[in-house]
């Protein structure tokens, strides 16, 4: 039996999604609730998690997410029977909570079985700093160029080599990714923070004078810090301090060191898993 949760998470307060010793993760906090709601009824520990005294439950995840990141769609999965979300819900923090418990087909596996996940990075571009997007979107008070960003994303989409977008001492083996789909918007701000848009079609919220720019991508897989490496190196063309051609360039496998600065955890949200 396994079960698929889906999972919201505002990312400030912890130091990622993975479980690590003496540090607030998701991952510990989604696994306690469950550890008490299925009671003894939890899973057997992997091998390596008896030898470490690990806890007899453990989730696997679409996506691990770094420290400061969000999620508004993260997807795990766990071997055993669902529960009811408001159960798990009362036993969680207030910036974790579980939307959705459904059993899974027999194998189901969140982060191999997922055929792409899409993320957005929010950014403020505007001379004075908000209030409720302060946790949520990078402040930008820099003059910026919307049409080379246009055409920064437009470049994304295809199968390119991203080694210059994520750290050069990486266990990655592989740096070729598929980007599915790429794109900046604008979107209002007149109501200030709102909720989370999800992952579908942006077109409502196109807005041509919008001060929130939200970036949106969708991709096979991703590399660490790729997204915020990314936002990073495209914010240094729409200032003008690199062109849209210098970008193209780096996506033919360029060495780190030739991309941009990498953009604050806190703008980047995981919005959807698709399977």
């Amino acid at each position: 039996m396994v079960t698929k949760l889906t999972i919201e998470y505002d990312g400030t307060e912890f130091a990622g999604w993975a479980r690590q010793p003496g540090l607030r993760t998701v991952q510990e906090e989604v696994e306690r609730a469950l550890r008490t709601v299925l009671g003894d009824r939890g899973a057997e520990a992997a091998p390596e998690e008896r030898a470490t005294g690990g806890a007899s439950l453990s989730l696997t995840v679409a996506g691990r997410t770094d420290r400061g990141v969000h999620a508004w769609g993260q997807v795990a999965s766990y071997a055993h029977e669902a529960v009811d979300p408001v159960r798990l819900n009362a036993l969680l923090p207030p910036d974790v909570a579980v939307l959705a418990s459904e059993p899974a087909p027999a194998g189901f596996d969140a982060r191999r079985d997922a055929r792409s996940r899409t993320y957005c990075y929010r950014v403020l571009t505007r001379r004075a700093r908000g209030v409720f997007t302060r946790a949520s979107a990078l402040w930008w008070p820099h003059a910026i160029d919307r049409d080379a960003l246009a055409e920064c994303a437009r470049a994304l989409v295809g199968t390119h080599d991203f080694t210059a977008f994520t750290p050069t001492e990486t266990d990655h083996v592989r740096f070729g990714r598929d980007v599915l789909r790429a794109e900046w918007c604008a979107v209002p701000t007149t109501h200030g923070w709102q909720s989370p848009p999800g992952a579908g079609d942006l077109s409502e919220r196109r807005s041509p004078k919008g001060e929130l720019l939200e970036f949106w991508i969708e991709a096979d897989t991703f590399m660490r810090h790729m997204n915020r490496v990314l936002v990073g190196t495209m914010l240094e063309v729409a200032g003008g301090r690199r062109t849209v051609e210098d970008f193209t360039r780096l996506l033919e496998g360029r060495p780190r060191p030739e991309a941009g600065p990498t953009a604050p955890a806190h703008g980047l949200a995981l919005a959807a898993v698709a399977y």
